[in-house]
């Protein structure tokens, strides 16, 4: 069971929740994101930026509960350049302390957990968890002055298909320069970034029904292969492995 909805609070950023049935890894895409992440049994968790799909194994029954935050705005959420969570699943309280702990035993209070295990003491409560989960990352995004608006302008031109060239002339930066702030903000240079939403673009429309030879010129690739050699170094498969039967 998967969904999601829009966030309250913080744009552009969604809640989403799922309930593993267990078996086979989850495949996650990387989407220049990071997550604030509750689990029924791990607790917090942040989930870094990831170059590659990020194979997430649960258990049968764990809830999980998340904050995906847009490309650019985790950093001011979670008070750590985006690079130093590269490709990691660290604890909440590795970044924030006590303010961590604080936070899983509001959680405990209305999800129905054992705040010390983490473990279900009855029917999970998804949606006050998301609720806290929303409240506290706006809060703290309010008090760092909000996102980088150098970030949320690079990644909304990259997300719409523009070259990096256009989106560094654009904020009025140097390729070196873009760079930099993109590895703060981004976890990766904006080139990565570029081709990861141009992958996600290309999925968005096969999924919809697009066939691939017209989905690689409508996305911005070359050819169908170039399209494919993408999508194989990004998410480890096909894309017929990403699309419904």
């Amino acid at each position: 069971m998967y969904r999601e909805r829009a966030a309250v609070g913080v744009a552009g950023a969604v809640v989403w929740e799922s309930v593993a049935a267990g078996g086979a890894p989850a495949r996650v895409l990387p989407d220049g994101c990071l997550d604030l992440l509750w689990s029924s049994r791990a607790g917090l968790l942040v989930a870094g930026p990831d170059r590659t799909a990020h194979l997430s194994a649960s258990a049968p029954g764990e809830r999980w509960v998340g904050l995906r935050l847009p490309p650019g705005v985790g950093p001011a959420v979670f008070g750590a350049p985006a690079h130093e969570l590269r490709d990691q699943r660290v604890l909440l309280a590795d970044l924030w302390g006590l303010a961590a702990a604080e936070l899983a035993d509001r959680i405990a209070g209305v999800a129905g957990v054992d705040p010390g295990r983490h473990h279900r003491a009855g029917p999970v409560r998804a949606e006050p968890v998301a609720a806290l989960l929303e409240t506290v990352a706006a809060a703290r995004l309010r008090a760092a002055g909000g996102p980088d608006p150098l970030g949320v302008r690079v990644a909304g031109r990259l997300a719409a298909g523009a070259t990096v060239a256009a989106a560094a002339a654009e904020v009025g930066l140097g390729a070196r320069a873009l760079h930099r702030r993109s590895q703060l903000l981004f976890g990766y240079g904006p080139k990565t970034l570029a081709r990861i939403l141009r992958m996600r673009r290309a999925l968005d429309l096969a999924r919809a029904g697009t066939p691939l030879a017209e989905t690689a010129a409508l996305a911005g690739y070359a050819d169908q292969a170039h399209l494919t050699r993408d999508v194989k170094e990004f998410a480890g498969v096909p894309p017929s492995r990403l699309l419904p039967a």
